[in-house]
């Protein structure tokens, strides 16, 4: 097949070369009406601007996706590096990885960034915050250039690749009350995130299939950095008379578990005696925390595969594909940070996996 070209836009949306390049380039002085009919061209011939790195080539042309972290430290997102890698090279493509340090500025540069280069397509972890604006994503769907979510972003139709959390946190919460947990809370995350919304949702669904009363006070948002998760749990128990301290706790994630684990321990408040502590994700270090976590196994090395075979076939495809929402199972694994308060065995140090 031929490769198509500005030329060929032009042609089409009867405009100037120069037209389409300025849309393109998010240039302001073409009209509006002017500029969604380009678009729509664009649209209608799968056409995907290039980069300037296509001047660069020598020999055979190099192919190559992005993908883009909020916290390229923490082993879920390296873990999901690893399979888009694994997945991409089987197929022909390299990886350029760039961490977005949860600063939504970041992220709209390297969304830029990449696509203003000859870098095919890109995998994207966004950043949820506030009442941030996602003009950056919009663009990319207004210039047809290939991108995954690793989160729902509300008002952007996009393909997506995440795990079921509202199933996966019901799970825990479910196996804590049929251990014998009445006082059980939800340390959430940052408040926007869907994943956040949605790992508070599954609280509320198991309690409401449980003779349990859910009360709003058993949600707290504490945040997901190590620090911000540390100073947050002290301020909670802290406020609380020790008679009302809850007696299982279900984390956001893994990373803000070690935090309340940390923050637990000078407290002089026992993991599990006095609380059982549940986390999210099974990073690979989890096992070897001080007391090894009780968590919900995400497979993070298959999300990252998974997000680059729908980008892949997004980039090779000849005509505009519908978008993907690709939804995964979880694990759930017991390890010690867990005990049930209605058996007699003090603490449960033996490994399960409940699927």
């Amino acid at each position: 097949m031929k490769k198509l070209t500005i030329s060929d836009v032009a042609k089409r949306a009867k405009v100037s070369q120069g037209t389409v390049s300025a849309v393109i380039n998010g240039k302001t002085n073409v009209k509006p009406s002017t500029r969604d009919h380009i678009l729509e061209v664009m649209k209608e011939l799968n056409y995907r601007p290039k980069g300037s790195a296509r001047n660069l080539r020598v020999g055979r042309p190099e192919k190559s996706i992005g993908l883009i972290l909020k916290d390229i430290s923490y082993p879920f997102y390296t873990t999901i590096a690893a399979g888009a890698k694994e997945y991409a090279k089987s197929k022909g493509y390299s990886v350029v990885v760039a961490g977005s340090d949860d600063d939504l500025e970041d992220e709209k540069h390297l969304t830029r960034l990449f696509s203003a280069k000859d870098i095919k397509g890109v995998i994207i972890a966004p950043i949820v915050a506030g009442k941030a604006e996602f003009e950056h994503l919009f663009m990319l769907k207004m210039i047809n250039y290939p991108f995954v979510l690793l989160e729902d972003v509300q008002g952007i139709q996009a393909n997506v690749v995440a795990i079921d959390n509202i199933k996966a946190v019901k799970r825990a919460v479910k196996y804590l009350i049929e251990s014998g947990h009445q006082r059980i809370v939800h340390f959430a995350g940052p408040p926007h995130s869907s994943h956040t919304l949605e790992r508070i949702e599954g609280f509320r669904h198991a309690f409401s299939e449980s003779p349990l009363v859910f009360r709003k006070e058993y949600v707290v948002s504490i945040g997901s950095h190590y620090d911000e998760s540390y100073v947050k749990t002290i301020e909670y128990f802290k406020g609380l008379p020790r008679g009302e301290y809850p007696t299982a706790i279900v984390c956001f994630n893994d990373h803000q578990a070690l935090a309340v684990m940390t923050a637990l321990k000078e407290l002089n408040i026992r993991i599990p005696q006095d609380i059982s502590l549940v986390g999210i994700d099974d990073i690979y270090y989890a096992q070897t925390y001080p007391i090894p976590l009780t968590t919900i196994r995400a497979p993070q090395k298959e999300i990252g595969m998974r997000a680059a075979e729908i980008l892949i076939r997004n980039i090779e495809a000849s005509h505009l594909l519908p978008v993907e929402r690709v939804v995964l199972e979880t694990e759930f694994i017991v390890r010690e940070t867990t005990r049930a308060l209605n058996s007699p065995v003090e603490v449960q140090s033996d490994l399960r996996i409940l699927k």
